[in-house]
C-alpha cells in the first residue's frame, strides 16, 4: 500500500482497476491545510493521460503488474517483437508501449516486459546499455573553439550528445533514462 508521500515519477499504481504510471509530479504545501501532490499520470493499458490531485492522507494500491525476462528481436513499422527467453512465445507492443527506449533496443537485447494479467503494456529496458557508434565526425586535436561534445549515432540509430574523444567504431555506455553519455567500454 503506497501513501500519497511516496508518489514520485515512474511508480506505478492502481486507480479504479487500471494500471496508472506516474508522469509529474509537483507537491506544494499551503498555508494552512494539508499538503497537496498534483500528479499526471498516464493509464498504462489506453495511454490515456490523467490529472488528479492527492491530499497526504491519501493510499493507494501499487499497480499488479509482474514482469518477464524478454529478448529483442525486430521492429517492423510501428511493433516492436519479443521473445520469451523461456517459453519462446512472441509478443508485438506498440511504439507507443515501447516509448523512448526504443531509441536504444538492438537485436537480442534482453529487456523485462511488463505484464498486466496476460496483456504485455510496457517494456523496462536495461539502465545501461553498451552500443557501438556509427558516425562520428572526426574531433581535430587542439579545437578548443568547438563545444565540449559532439553528436553521434549508435548502432540502434540513436543520436546522442558524447565527449570529442569518442570515434566511430567505439563502444560507450548509453544510460537508458536519460539517454546520456556514460563512458567507453573496453573490449
Amino acid at each position: 500500500m503506497y501513501t500519497a508521500s511516496d508518489l514520485r515519477k515512474g511508480l506505478k499504481i492502481q486507480i479504479d482497476g487500471d494500471p496508472y504510471i506516474v508522469t509529474e509530479f509537483q507537491f506544494s504545501k499551503p498555508g494552512k491545510g494539508q499538503a497537496l501532490y498534483r500528479t499526471k499520470m498516464r493509464n498504462m493499458i489506453t495511454g490515456n493521460q490523467l490529472d488528479r490531485t492527492f491530499r497526504s492522507g491519501d493510499k493507494f494500491e501499487p499497480a499488479p503488474l509482474d514482469e518477464r525476462t524478454m529478448q529483442f528481436l525486430y521492429a517492423q513499422g510501428d511493433e516492436f517483437h519479443f521473445m520469451d527467453t523461456r517459453s519462446y512465445e512472441q509478443i508485438a507492443l506498440t511504439a507507443e508501449q515501447v516509448g523512448d527506449g526504443r531509441r536504444f533496443l538492438i537485436d537480442n537485447l534482453e529487456v523485462q516486459i511488463l505484464m498486466h494479467g496476460a496483456k504485455p503494456i510496457g517494456v523496462t529496458l536495461p539502465t545501461f546499455v553498451n552500443l557501438t557508434v556509427t558516425t562520428a565526425e572526426p574531433w581535430a586535436k587542439g579545437d578548443t573553439t568547438g563545444s565540449d561534445t559532439k553528436p553521434v549515432t549508435l548502432e540502434s540509430g540513436a543520436v546522442i550528445q558524447v565527449p570529442p574523444f569518442v570515434n566511430e567504431g567505439d563502444k560507450i555506455q548509453v544510460d537508458t533514462r536519460t539517454g546520456e553519455y556514460v563512458t567507453r567500454v573496453k573490449g
